[in-house]
């Protein structure tokens, strides 16, 4: 699915309303009723619904929202805010469709009028903006917004919160911003729902289907999008009845140090489960047991060192190499990393104390196999790439990273983001707060070598990956919970993860 901004939500707009053919004030009507349907199911009735609409098209769409909840019996009280001088002509339509609508109060705000008062248990809806707002908002509107913050009632933004950019909001004020419980977007998202910061702008939010025009969607440009089952589907490939693990791959994973001999069994158990046909791990002598042990699919080169990786084997006749999980950056772990880098010609999954070691000797990515893989947490990202000040200031740097060494960057969060070495972006839509638990990454990891190594392009490996990875911790949650999960839950999960892509096929 496509992320668009504003100007390319409004091309769309004007397309579906020109070859549908569609009335502007109709398509409004539609995209309202959506909202509407969705308020009443998922908030109480027993509410006040306070509106308060803008003089554009947000406010036109918070209109007919109106209407239809004050015509199904709630009490809603509307608060036009006189922020301009000329409203839209679709919102000058809706407003003369106000009259006579029982249960429903209409007043008008301005800048010389008391704001009203809002009570902890009245329902907002705010329907003031859209998501076109490049500058922080002033006077009226920021007050409104201030006062709307400050009752702590329910709150649903329509499309958009007020306030809030519909990218980049490094130069936004966040006291101007609505704090929304709940935001229902029209079609698709926008970027500014993919990072941590806006959330407590966005609240929960929702793609609410309008019946945009699809050809128009996808004639549209962009190098930002939002992974959805239906697009993660379509890579994945069943297995043919004659099929045999040779057909699978090898892969090949360095991995564990004393201490931290987990690391690397979890990242192998993910690697198998994911698919590959062999894995071959190379761990320290003391940690050979543990993972011959825990993970008796896997063949295993102990190191002569016991206690870390100290040197380099063969990667020749290997399809994928992943390393990083648990290694430890000691000097000798470090010229085993250079070597193996040098002499692997496969694509290279690199994680956790891999990355810390290529921090600290950056020329080295300059030798990386072509397409290779990074998997950063953020502050393994900025350790690579340089203190980054904001979400968004992260994000521009993962995409010059990843043009700089033409690497893919799957940078970890809540919508873990994978950056391309052309600029595009894959934001994902799985996973939850229960996989922020140690070994989460490192099932990440593993995940990723195991479809990299059935000879998936690095971008599609990424993509089932980071999807399934959480489609995984999902599965996990609904029987473990939040608080109880752990990262070997999410691996039990993987092949019911994977089973449901066929749904989707």
């Amino acid at each position: 699915m496509k992320i668009l901004n504003a100007s390319q939500i409004r091309e769309i707009d004007a397309y579906t309303i020109k070859h549908e053919p569609v009335a502007s004030i109709d398509l409004m009507e539609r995209a309202a009723k959506k909202c509407f349907e969705w308020i009443r199911r998922h908030m109480k009735k027993h509410q006040t619904v306070k509106i308060f609409c803008g003089m554009g098209n947000n406010g036109g769409d918070g209109l007919v929202i109106a209407r239809m909840l004050a015509g199904t019996g709630w009490k809603t009280i509307v608060y036009k805010v006189l922020h301009s001088d000329r409203p839209s002509e679709d919102f000058a339509i809706n407003e003369k469709r106000l009259n006579g609508i029982r249960n429903l109060h209409l007043e008008t705000l301005s800048d010389q009028d008391a704001l009203p008062a809002i009570s902890a248990d009245d329902l907002v809806i705010d329907a003031m903006l859209g998501s076109g707002l490049t500058r922080p908002l002033e006077g009226l509107l920021a007050a409104v917004v201030q006062q709307i913050n400050a009752s702590h009632a329910t709150v649903v933004a329509i499309d958009f919160p007020t306030g809030l950019f519909c990218s980049d909001n490094r130069t936004n004020d966040p006291q101007r911003i609505l704090r929304a419980d709940f935001t229902l977007s029209f079609q698709v998202p926008k970027l500014a729902f993919m990072f941590p910061a806006n959330e407590k702008f966005l609240g929960r939010w929702y793609l609410i289907d309008i019946g945009l025009h699809p050809d128009a969607i996808h004639k549209v440009e962009t190098k930002y999008h939002f992974l959805l089952a239906s697009d993660v589907s379509s890579l994945y490939r069943p297995r043919k009845k004659f099929a045999h693990k040779g057909h699978f791959g090898h892969a090949y994973l360095m991995a564990g140090s004393y201490g931290k001999a987990g690391a690397a069994v979890l990242a192998a158990k993910a690697a198998i489960r994911s698919g590959a046909g062999l894995l071959t791990a190379q761990m320290p002598n003391a940690a050979y047991p543990v993972l011959q042990t825990a993970v008796p699919e896997a063949m295993c080169i102990p190191d002569e060192n016991p206690h870390i990786v100290s040197s380099a084997n063969s990667t020749n006749g290997y399809n994928a190499v992943g390393v990083g999980p648990g290694l430890g950056t000691h000097e000798q772990t470090a010229r085993a990393l250079k070597l193996l880098i040098q002499n692997t010609n496969v694509p290279m999954v690199l994680d956790a104390d891999a990355l810390n070691i290529l921090s600290e000797n950056l020329t080295w990515c300059g030798f990386l196999p072509k397409a290779s893989i990074f998997t950063p947490h953020p502050g393994e990202f900025d350790r690579l790439a340089g203190k980054t000040t904001d979400d968004h200031d992260r994000l521009e740097k993962a995409i010059e990273l990843a043009h700089r060494f033409q690497v893919y960057v799957v940078l970890k969060g809540a919508h873990t983001v994978i950056v391309c070495p052309d600029g595009r972006c894959f934001f994902n839509s799985t996973g939850n707060p229960g996989m922020a638990t140690g070994g989460s990454g490192d099932v990440l990891t593993g995940m990723i070598l195991g479809w990299l190594a059935q000879n998936y392009t690095p971008l599609h490996s990424c993509i089932l990956a980071v999807y399934l990875h959480g489609r995984a911790g999902d599965l996990a949650a609904n029987s473990k919970g939040y608080e109880g999960m752990t990262a070997g839950d999410i691996i039990e999960m993987i092949p019911k993860a994977i089973k449901t892509l066929t749904r989707y096929g």
